[in-house]
């Protein structure tokens, strides 16, 4: 096995009890409209300066599958950077007890590399792939965390050492829209 999958099967706690949790309902807080603030890093994993690019828009998430899957439409508008749509299908396994998030954007118009994990506690679940970023690998983190009924927050880091160190480069606050 080699570092890379180590560090991401070594990522994800195992429980050990006698029933796995049951987290189908873990991400029930994201359905319905949010409105968004996003920041994303201008240049992730370069060095220097970090320059942040504020958006600000809005999502829209569906249950689907009886509670298994959700699907997510996401839309943001920065002055500086343009436009990001996109959109996140979730699909929760029943055998795992985990979660794949599936993200696609408008502008190549397929899904990167599915995200997995699990909520580990109450509001706050960590997500990990390995996918290629500027002709190397490395590893993506997603975290999701103070979540309440009516806010949650969410980054994405990358790491390019193994997991060893962690570059925030996307963080989006949300607020429900009543």
């Amino acid at each position: 096995m080699n570092r890379i999958a180590l560090v991401i099967l070594l990522a994800i706690p195992l429980v050990a009890s006698a029933e796995p949790r049951d987290g189908q309902h873990d991400f029930d807080f994201e359905l319905g409209r949010w409105k968004l603030q996003l920041r994303k890093l201008k240049n992730p994993l370069k060095g220097g300066a970090r320059e942040w690019i504020a958006f600000a828009g809005t999502s829209v998430t569906r249950p689907a599958w009886n509670g298994k899957a959700q699907i997510e439409e996401f839309e943001v508008d920065s002055p500086v950077a343009g436009h990001i749509e996109g959109m996140t299908v979730r699909l929760y396994s029943p055998t795992s007890h985990q979660w794949t998030l599936n993200w696609a954007n408008q502008k190549n118009g397929r899904f990167d590399v599915p995200t997995v994990g699990a909520f580990l506690r109450d509001g706050y679940g960590e997500f990990y792939d390995q996918e290629v970023f500027d002709g190397r690998t490395i590893l993506v983190r997603y975290i999701w965390s103070n979540i309440t009924k009516t806010s949650a927050h969410f980054e994405q880091a990358f790491s390019d050492d193994g997991g060893k160190t962690w570059e925030v480069n996307w963080i989006t606050d949300q607020q429900r829209v009543e």
